[in-house]
């Protein structure tokens, strides 16, 4: 008997170190394909950076093309310019991992040179900013924002009507609360708070007949459609400015409209976690209830609105904005829309525990893949995924949309990747001056003069290296 139960621990020893042994090897493969991905992200960032923003006050130039060397005289939109914000993010999240895994070389070397182009990218984001006033459902008031177009100098940009879009204001808010994170700089916070009360005041919170509001975010005020770009990306932020806030009695001004006669506006104080944390899920289940299609993807809009243009109305005196009733679902699905949408269901599961959000992730993660992906178009046994118009910018928010909900999700890790396969198809067969082509899976034009490339997806392949890094790290940790 004795011997029988030696050998049944000998035999659970063997097994265990087998498995330590496996779950080493497969740890440290993970931690060479980290490092890998955030020494291409810096390489590809920093050829993006010297070719973009040539000009000393961080002008970012739209195009560049690496085979003739020419810069175009169009500067980006203020999203363009996000995306090199969010790419330097990325790597500094990246560096921080590293570090924390035991790997500081890297971070030690990198960190304060990314740090210091963080903070330049953020200074000169002032280029995009204008004041104007602005009548909401709630309130008028004057408001300091950033506008579609760059401006000739700091804080003079134009900003009124359709000169400025909430998504816009969204995405600097994601990527000021990250900075906030990376750096603990409080003007990040300061300035992203700000600007989610500027999203906020946008949210439609006049009232149907059932005295319910609504809902939604215009595309910007100066819109009556409201779309998935102007909801979806402010659900993480909203769940993140919650997480900083739980626990303290901090408190915001929350303004609505009384539901008794559905006409007189009102405030009252609240704390900001549950204020942020009510807002996320105020924007996430509008958006699920009306822009859910059958096949599991999200559209890009509705639109069929009353009035058909911006109006206000006179109530007590008061000049207020009149709601948008939209009644027309149109599309078509963009990966941006959906991977949005992604993030919010992963960051709102941790944040609630609530199982259905989880669920969300997990039938969106599927549908997403199925309908978005398509095996062997190009190459086989490669995922090709639409790169038309601004889609490779838009494919990278599906990508992260994957990583964010891998931590509660194993069934994501075949679609993640599929972005990694793609990228190291393009930077080992077609890496050229330190860029990829904009179609990372056929490669350059053989005429030079048409390989311009985006800033933004320069700076977009970029950022998904980055998070992939941060992934390989992650992925070996205990899941749900």
């Amino acid at each position: 008997m004795k011997i029988v139960y030696l050998i049944i621990v000998l035999s659970f020893l063997h097994i265990n170190l087998i498995s330590a042994e496996n779950y080493n090897q497969k740890k440290s493969r993970s931690s060479d394909i980290a490092t890998q991905n955030l020494v291409r992200a810096m390489e590809l960032t920093d050829a993006a950076v010297k070719a973009h923003f040539s000009d000393k006050r961080m002008a970012m130039a739209r195009f560049y093309n690496p085979y003739t060397k020419v810069c175009s005289k169009e500067t980006g939109s203020i999203w363009m310019y996000t995306s090199a914000i969010e790419a330097v993010n990325a790597i500094l999240h990246a560096l921080k991992i590293q570090k924390a895994s035991g790997n500081a070389a890297l971070y030690n070397a990198n960190f304060e040179r990314y740090a210091d182009l963080l903070f330049k990218l953020y200074e000169n984001a002032d280029f995009y900013l204008g004041t104007f006033e602005l009548v909401s459902y709630t309130q008028t008031n004057e408001w300091t924002v950033y506008g579609v177009n760059r401006g000739a100098s700091k804080g003079n940009a134009e900003v009124a009507g359709i000169m400025n879009v909430y998504d816009d204001q969204m995405w600097m808010v994601r990527e000021f609360i990250e900075a906030y994170k990376l750096t603990g700089k409080a003007e990040f916070l300061q300035k992203a708070e700000y600007l989610t009360e500027y999203v906020l005041d946008g949210w439609d919170c006049t009232l149907d007949s059932k005295g319910e509001e609504l809902g939604g975010i215009t595309w910007g005020p100066g819109y009556v459609s409201k779309h998935s770009c102007s909801n979806g990306p402010m659900v993480s932020p909203l769940v993140w400015l919650h997480e900083l806030y739980k626990g303290k009695d901090d408190k915001i001004t929350h303004r609505y409209i009384e539901p008794i006669d559905q006409t007189t506006r009102k405030s009252k104080q609240l704390k900001k976690s549950e204020y942020y944390l009510d807002f996320a899920q105020k924007v996430y289940h509008w958006q699920k209830k009306n822009l859910l299609r059958a096949d599991g993807v999200y559209d890009d809009m509705m639109g069929g609105c009353s009035p058909r243009n911006p109006e206000s109305e006179v109530v007590k005196g008061v000049n207020y904005r009149k709601g948008s009733n939209c009644t027309d679902r149109v599309g078509p699905a963009f990966t941006y829309n959906s991977g949005t949408m992604l993030s919010g269901a992963a960051d709102l599961f941790r944040a609630t525990d609530n199982e259905l959000y989880l669920e969300d992730a997990r039938k969106l993660s599927e549908s997403s893949f199925q309908y978005f992906a398509k095996i062997g178009k190009d190459i086989p046994g490669y995922y090709s995924y639409d790169i038309g118009g601004f889609r490779n910018w838009f494919n990278g928010v599906l990508m992260r949309g994957y990583v964010d909900v891998a931590v509660s999700c194993n069934e994501v890790d075949k679609y993640i990747n599929s972005f990694q396969k793609n990228l190291d198809y393009a930077y080992e067969n077609f890496l050229y001056e330190g860029f990829l082509p904009t179609n990372l899976l056929k490669g350059w034009e053989e005429d030079h003069d048409k390989n311009k490339t985006e800033g933004m997806f320069n700076f977009a392949f970029a950022a998904e290296y980055a998070v992939l890094s941060s992934y390989n790290l992650n992925k070996n940790q205990p899941k749900n």
